[in-house]
């Protein structure tokens, strides 16, 4: 499914739109979009991110202003995900409550990691490659690791 009722800003490049699946989300002016990339319904992505490909973004998510999102990152936006009720019927959309998460401005977000429902990434955070980010990320950190711990602090690096 290509890019369907998304409101795009200007300058978006959505690389190969036949191999995303973009719907009903608005994604910021000057944004690019990798291939084999899923954005959901209802999230906002900021201007000037960069979505690398493989990477998932569910309903409830929002990027800031220049989030960078490595290859196969993964979010999620239900912390007790279940197929079924207890009657054994499937799951329907009103069996269930979408918990957003909040990735602040300038973070960056390593390939394969993997974000929980209900976080919120500190503006200019660094998350590393293959994390598993259950708890909010301060702002600046460095975080790594399963389950992800602070590691370090962007602005420590940078003198």
């Amino acid at each position: 499914m290509p890019v369907t009722d998304a409101e795009l800003g200007d300058n978006v490049r959505i690389f190969h739109p036949d191999l995303v699946n973009v719907y009903g989300c608005k994604i910021g002016d000057e944004t690019t979009v990798g291939p084999f990339v899923e954005i959901q319904r209802g999230v906002v992505i900021g201007p000037r991110c960069k979505i690398s490909s493989h990477t998932f973004i569910c309903e409830g998510v929002t990027l800031e202003e220049g989030v960078f999102v490595g290859h196969g990152v993964m979010f999620t936006n239900d912390p007790y995900p279940r197929a079924t009720n207890e009657d054994g019927t499937l799951q329907g959309a009103g069996d269930w409550t979408l918990v957003e998460t909040l990735v602040r401005k300038r973070a960056s977000l390593g390939s394969n990691a993997t974000i929980l429902a209900g976080v919120t990434i500190g503006e200019g955070a660094i998350v590393g490659a293959g994390a598993v980010v259950t708890k909010d990320v301060p702002d600046y950190a460095i975080v790594a690791g399963v389950p992800a711990r602070v590691i370090g602090d962007v602005r420590e690096r940078t003198k």
